[in-house]
């Protein structure tokens, strides 16, 4: 006997969906009635995230080629909506943003008055989110709410934001996910995932915002029906079959080195090579551009400056993004206390892969691949953690 499957309006959290493109197409629009929204799009030689209208935007039929200092785009008529990878830009780049006013001043009458910021007017929608950058938003939520301190500019756009994540049906030569247990199955916490087939998308849904646009959507003649067994159990395989492949990959002749990353001890590993020539070494190569830390989805250094208009009567406080490849971040009375770019790199590196450990409980590196990337001298993470790790300490 065939059970007919029920209908949209009764599905419930958990519960995946047939999606047509039009389908997708009537979610952006559903979701730009009450929230900005983003997504992903080619522009300036990458894919980056941009304010999005319809799935005509959206990149399809591009694709991304990656290496250490490399980033490529080319076209591909196989290409879907989101066979591209990550590119430069992430969640972090809209809930902490690179520049942010955090206080305004007014001199009235001789005193002065600090002003009230109210936050953005709309909240925010993001389509195309990817594990490993689902996974840094937890890490980050961890950074700016859960540390004993919450920032109420994070606060207010983390509870406002709607995600529609993507499953990744291909990973760039830089990912290594698999090696951090990031990816490249989104883990729940999203409102919306999906996985991208021939035609169409298996729409799983995550979250009661993601429930109540589902049974928005169920009223518009939209084609949006129930996935069979069949149809969730072949979606769910796309990202098994990719995480083995990631696993067990090689080069093939002439292609990119694929890349992992043996976490195995990892915080003890870093903590005893902290003298070890190996950070001379890569110092002759970094640049201290500060490129890694810009693209990273979980960095979340900042400088705070005062920024004064002509009449110096109108003051507003600017938090920035800052890096610890810089010398001012680590100035202290008398000089920097991390002068050389040896020392700067281990603090990054040491950081982000142990003493993250030590405050957030987790490792700060989702193995996302962008600071390998975006490196100009292609400066590998993993390379120079395998170099540590296959040599005795000094």
């Amino acid at each position: 006997m065939v059970v007919s499957p029920s209908p949209i309006s009764e599905r419930n959290i958990g519960d995946w969906l047939r999606l047509p493109p039009a389908g997708l197409q009537l979610l952006i629009e559903t979701l730009a009635e009450n929230h900005r929204v983003v997504g992903p799009q080619v522009a300036d030689g990458a894919v980056v995230y941009r304010d999005l209208r319809g799935i005509a935007e959206l990149p399809v039929g591009w694709l991304d080629e990656q290496d250490g200092g490399r980033y490529r785009l080319h076209q591909d008529p196989t290409a879907g909506f989101f066979d591209h990878v990550v590119g430069p830009h992430s969640l972090k780049n809209f809930l902490f943003p690179a520049r942010e006013t955090v206080a305004s001043f007014v001199r009235t009458d001789g005193e002065w008055v600090q002003q009230t910021h109210a936050p953005e007017d709309r909240p925010l929608a993001v389509i195309g989110v990817r594990a490993c950058d689902m996974a840094a938003l937890r890490i980050q939520d961890k950074v700016f709410l859960g540390s004993g301190h919450v920032d109420p500019g994070y606060q207010a756009r983390r509870q406002r934001l709607f995600t529609v994540a993507v499953n990744c049906r291909r990973a760039a030569a830089t990912c290594f996910c698999h090696s951090m247990a990031c990816g490249p199955a989104v883990e729940p916490g999203f409102d919306l995932a999906l996985t991208e087939r021939d035609g169409w998308f298996a729409c799983q849904i995550g979250s009661p915002a993601g429930h109540a646009l589902i049974q928005r959507l169920a009223t518009a003649d939209a084609g949006i029906v129930s996935c069979t067994v069949e149809e969730v159990d072949a979606a769910k395989q796309v990202s098994i079959d990719l995480e083995a492949s990631m696993h067990a990959r090689q080069p093939e002749a002439g292609a990119p080195r694929p890349r992992s990353l043996d976490t195995h001890g990892i915080r003890d590993l870093l903590y005893a090579q902290m003298e070890h020539p190996r950070w001379e070494e890569v110092a002759t190569r970094c640049l201290s551009c500060t490129n890694c830390t810009l693209v990273c989805p979980t960095c979340f250094c900042s400088s705070v400056t005062e920024v004064a208009d002509l009449s110096g009567d109108h003051v507003e406080r600017e938090r920035h993004w800052a890096s610890c490849f810089t010398l001012d971040h680590a100035r202290m009375h008398g000089g920097s206390v991390r002068s050389s770019t040896a020392s700067r790199y281990r603090q990054w590196v040491t950081h982000k892969l142990a003493g993250w450990i030590d405050q957030f409980d987790s490792s700060g590196c989702t193995g996302c691949g962008r600071c390998i990337t975006w490196c100009p001298v292609g400066i590998d993470l993993t390379e120079e953690v395998a170099a540590l790790r296959h040599s005795d300490p000094p």
